[in-house]
């Protein structure tokens, strides 16, 4: 047994399918499942059922597999303290970004984080809330850029900005010229929103449901150019961050309002594990993200 193919296996738990197991470990089906088989051989137990098409755990695999995990946090932890022995800034850094965040974000950061610690090696990786915080829990991410929710709470939060979300309506709409928009006025409105598993969905229909305001039950988008595109077609309206209408102005058919009393907004946060020996890494990481983002809000 060694590290890899506790990976194999942890990948196969995230995933429920060889194939995509395989191309998360950048391995061919074949020697992913044929290590898993060598696995159950040498612990002499049977980890999975092999009767369904479905990728199904015994009940010791499924103990295996929380194992394995705690392992692997173990050991990115080690090569975390050997790589501390160095430099704070040299080495991989893995940062994960939601995706609400980082086609807007990562334009401002990555040449500031290049500038600033040229040494170190970046990997950029764009998922959902859960996925990313999943990844951080097992090591296979250093830390992560997105928005504040319950679920981040076990890790550790440094805020880097807060950005408020915008009323996106379209350029004909009856409110396209004001100036700003009281958000009980939404009261009665139908709202397009992304679909599950995006946290802005979570954070905007909390907003919308206390303006008396409902979820459009005929369209749900799985990005937010989707959504910006819908509100261009007269589709509908929507709540924007901020980060994503920079640059946009009133292009593409989309007026953009501010809401007040209250001002919905979110938090972005660089979120890492707790107990991390690159703690100062990540810290300087997020300061140099802050300082990178907040002038460019504060001009808008």
């Amino acid at each position: 047994m060694n590290i890899r193919d506790l990976e194999y296996l942890v990948a196969l738990a995230e995933h429920k399918h060889f194939r995509r197991a395989a191309d998360a470990c950048h391995v061919s089906q074949p020697t992913l499942s044929g290590q898993i088989r060598k696995l159950e051989d040498e612990l002499g137990i049977i980890l999975l059922e092999r009767t369904s098409r479905k990728v199904l755990f015994t009940q010791s695999g499924l103990v295996l597999v929380d194992q394995a995990r705690t392992i692997l946090r173990e050991v990115k932890i080690l090569r975390e303290m050997a790589s501390n022995q160095g430099k704070d800034m040299t080495g991989p850094l893995h940062i994960g970004v939601i995706p609400t965040v980082g086609p807007y974000l990562l334009p401002y950061i990555v040449p500031t984080l290049k500038k600033e610690f040229p040494d170190l090696e970046l990997y950029l990786y764009e998922a959902q809330t859960q996925q990313l915080l999943d990844q951080l829990e097992t090591g296979q991410l250093d830390c992560a850029i997105l928005a504040l929710v319950p679920e981040t709470e076990p890790f550790i939060e440094v805020p880097i900005f807060t950005e408020k979300m915008l009323l996106a309506v379209p350029d004909n709409h009856p409110w396209a010229h004001e100036k700003e928009i009281a958000i009980e006025r939404l009261s009665g409105l139908e709202m397009l929103m992304l679909d599950d598993g995006h946290c802005l969905r979570e954070q905007a229909l909390g907003y919308c449901f206390a303006a008396g305001a409902k979820e459009n039950a005929h369209f749900q988008a799985t990005s937010l150019e989707t959504l910006r595109n819908m509100v261009a077609a007269d589709g509908g309206v929507t709540l924007m961050p901020e980060l994503a209408v920079l640059n946009e102005g009133d292009r593409k058919g989309v007026k953009y309002i501010p809401c007040q009393a209250p001002e919905p907004a979110r938090t972005i946060a660089l979120v890492y594990r707790p107990g991390s020996p690159l703690r100062n890494r990540y810290e300087k990481v997020a300061v140099a993200v802050s300082e990178a983002v907040k002038p460019i809000l504060a001009t808008k």
